[in-house]
């Protein structure tokens, strides 16, 4: 048997109660909707209870990921079909849906300006979400699949131009990718083998993508934020370590994590991960120590109403007090934010993410 409870005290959406018989009570507080001028904020911050003290990561990828932890926070963007291109979201501006003519309308060098005026030190880019859609050229993608350049991935190499503008600002970029493939796309995941349950051929193939990726890219993608790999749909040690050298292809020293979450901390749950995903549906977990599973600890959320949305949860004095508390510890904090299709960052997240930068340099 089931109880939802849901109970309302304007102007607060107050307290979630759910029971199941056969699980514990677990409650979820929705803090106020109204108050802070707009904000949510959730002032309770969550600490470990063990600090761990020493890393499991090999001798030969040690040290990877201490530019991560000297680089403390920086944003995440979705920029994906569904989000830009199709739909009835607002990030699309009306903007016609051919993937390739969206791919090339993104203006990287208003969008790099904008970071760089919020002091984040990185950026991770979004580059497909289960389908076909992504935004770089790729051959072996194509030839697995059939698809022509520009019906599948965009034929702007849009990852080169992005790291143009970043890097000469001085900021480094990660890419999104996932480890279920464009199984949304049904010619595509039937090329490749895709299955509920994914096969070590299926993995391979997408890993093979993968590294083609990260051959033409060299050190110019600094890590790989790796969703979709989980146990539940076949995953396992082996499938992960051939994503992982699919992944590090090109560069022995890029980070990567791969996404096999509780979603209730900022766990690592796998042995190729360099940092933990810490893929999390609010701020407030702040670690003890740098380690969290062996890895370097990082969280990443949003500061809108859901991922790649407007609205705002966080002010920027708590979002700087707690990256502060954060980095004090050795953790990272990846905030992601809402990007529209042209390439400049919804304004209240940019004047956001700058108020924060102020604060944590002392000038507010």
């Amino acid at each position: 048997m089931k109880i939802y409870l849901l109970v309302f005290y304007m102007p607060f959406l107050s307290l979630f109660l759910f029971l199941d018989g056969k699980r514990d009570v677990s409650t979820i507080v929705m803090l106020p909707l109204m108050a802070n001028n707009g904000y949510v904020q959730h002032p309770a911050l969550l600490k470990d209870t063990v600090p761990e003290l020493k890393s499991r990561i090999p001798a030969e990828r040690a040290g990877n990921t201490d530019w991560f932890k000297a680089a403390g926070w920086g944003v995440f963007v979705h920029y994906l079909y569904s989000v830009q291109c199709a739909g009835n979201r607002i990030n699309a501006m009306d903007g016609t849906t051919d993937w390739d003519a969206c791919v090339n309308e993104f203006d990287t060098e208003k969008f790099a300006a904008q970071i760089q005026s919020t002091g984040a030190s990185y950026v991770i880019f979004t580059m497909m979400q289960r389908t076909r859609h992504l935004i770089a050229p790729n051959k072996t993608f194509d030839k697995i699949t059939g698809y022509k350049p520009g019906e599948a991935c965009s034929t702007r190499d849009l990852v080169e131009d992005l790291y143009a503008s970043l890097h000469k600002r001085g900021i480094k970029l990660m890419l999104y990718w996932t480890g279920d493939g464009p199984r949304d796309d049904e010619k595509a995941a039937k090329a490749m083998g895709y299955t509920e349950k994914v096969s070590e051929h299926y993995v391979q193939q997408w890993a093979n993508v993968a590294a083609e990726y990260g051959e033409r890219y060299k050190d110019k993608v600094a890590g790989w934020w790796t969703d979709g790999c989980y146990e539940y749909i076949g995953y396992n040690k082996e499938k992960w370590a051939i994503l992982a050298k699919g992944l590090r292809a090109g560069n022995a020293k890029r980070i990567i994590a791969l996404n096999n979450p509780k979603m209730t901390s900022s766990n690592s749950s796998t042995p190729e991960d360099d940092y933990t995903t810490g893929e999390q549906n609010k701020f407030g977990e702040v670690p003890l120590s740098r380690w969290r599973d062996g890895v370097q600890w990082h969280i990443l959320s949003y500061l809108g109403s859901e991922w790649a949305a407007p609205g705002l949860r966080y002010t920027p004095d708590f979002m700087a007090d707690y990256i502060r508390k954060c980095n004090a510890n050795g953790g990272v904090v990846s905030i992601d934010v809402c990007l529209f299709r042209d390439g400049s960052i919804e304004t209240s997240h940019l004047e956001s993410l700058k108020g924060i930068s102020r604060r944590l340099k002392g000038n507010k």
